[in-house]
């Protein structure tokens, strides 16, 4: 991840249901909300960062089908 403070979105993602991500240099993770930018951010550490992407990649928050 590139630690430079510039909000990203995936390639794949959706223009309606998607997050942009941002790495910190000084450390952690910024996540906004790609329709309203101007509506603030949520902050995580890098450790809470990789606990979430580990549970996404497993599948933790998939929907029931």
């Amino acid at each position: 991840m590139i630690r430079d403070g510039v909000f990203r979105k995936a390639d794949d993602s959706d223009t309606v249901n998607c997050v942009e991500v941002a790495a910190m240099p000084e450390g952690g993770v910024r996540v906004r909300d790609s329709k309203d930018r101007n509506g603030g951010t949520l902050g995580y550490t890098d450790t809470e960062w990789s606990v979430f992407v580990a549970a996404a990649k497993l599948g933790e928050f998939d929907l029931p089908e």
